[in-house]
């Protein structure tokens, strides 16, 4: 059918672009199954429609406190010890130890932005005592009592003082380890703490069938089976079949290539999210050394640091 809902519906239908059943696919079944995988990998990846940005929500356990803080003790819980030897002269051990202060992660998150504070400011806080409800209880007590103007005013300058007396969690993350490492002050976290993840995770195609009939995605894989059908008969080249007739694998395999060199570049062009903080990023250095003449070191770490807060003061919290 022309639209896919299936692993196996978009084999056969990628087959009869390529010409089948007229023309005989010489790809084997492992062969098919192998490219699916690969073009699914390419779409998650690059594709803006491969993921979708969600929030996970996870409830700290006391294993991951004692983990994360990684006391020495006899049992050396959440201890990780590295051992590099060197061998100039004499031999020499060194041994690093490093806390396992990480939570797993689903293997279907492939990023994650930054998690939510969960220790949030007496400034931002509902609680009876936070500067937000005193400020309610005594001044917003009707809509008529105070002009909206005031009031944005001063919640953007109760956000600065919270901005800049309360940083933000530091967070590391790669997918191919499923972790994330949390690199906080534990001794703070308590158990039952909850914790929220902006993150990024795949479509799974067996859940949302319409991923197999994504046109990116058909025309994607089409051209990877053609290009292993190409693969497949070079070493058939210059041998004639019966009436004259000569299979020419170098000429599927090289129109198979220009296809996915022009797939590729359509994907980078049209499917692909642009790096728009960059452009954010850039115009926050130009605003800092517009601002700031007498400063003649672009990459030392005061001007690192200011100008990092200046984005995220600028777009970040715009």
């Amino acid at each position: 059918m022309a639209q896919p809902a299936s692993k196996s519906e978009l084999i056969n239908y990628c087959k009869r672009q390529l010409g089948a059943p007229v023309l005989e696919i010489n790809v084997a079944d492992e062969q098919v199954d192998d490219l699916v995988d690969d073009a699914i990998q390419y779409f998650h990846e690059r594709h803006f429609d491969g993921v979708v940005q969600t929030f996970l929500k996870y409830k700290i356990t006391q294993t991951d406190i004692d983990r994360g803080q990684g006391k020495k003790t006899d049992s050396n819980v959440g201890i990780v010890t590295t051992t590099g030897i060197s061998t100039v002269g004499i031999t020499s051990t060194f041994s690093y130890e490093e806390n396992s202060n990480y939570i797993q992660v689903p293997t279907a998150v492939i990023g994650v932005n930054k998690i939510f504070k969960f220790d949030g400011s007496q400034t931002t806080t509902n609680s009876m005592f936070s500067v937000k409800y005193q400020l309610f209880l005594n001044d917003v007590y009707n809509f008529n009592s105070t002009e909206i103007l005031s009031y944005a005013m001063v919640k953007r300058y109760l956000e600065d003082i919270d901005f800049l007396l309360n940083t933000e969690k530091m967070i590391r993350f790669n997918q191919r380890q499923d972790r994330l490492y949390l690199d906080i002050d534990w001794g703070s976290v308590s158990e039952g703490d909850y914790i929220i993840l902006d993150c990024y995770r795949l479509l799974d195609p067996n859940d949302f069938t319409r991923v197999y009939n994504d046109s990116f995605l058909k025309k994607y894989l089409t051209a990877l089976i053609k290009k292993q059908w190409g693969q497949n008969l070079i070493k058939f080249q210059g041998v004639k079949l019966p009436g004259g007739i000569e299979l020419n694998g170098r000429q599927i395999y090289d129109d198979a290539q220009k296809d996915l060199d022009v797939i590729r570049e359509q994907m980078s062009n049209t499917y692909e999210l642009p790096p728009l903080d960059m452009i954010g990023w850039y115009y926050a250095k130009s605003i800092f050394y517009s601002r700031n003449t007498w400063r003649t070191e672009p990459c030392s770490g005061f001007n690192q640091w200011a100008i990092e807060n200046l984005w995220r003061r600028y777009f970040l919290h715009a």
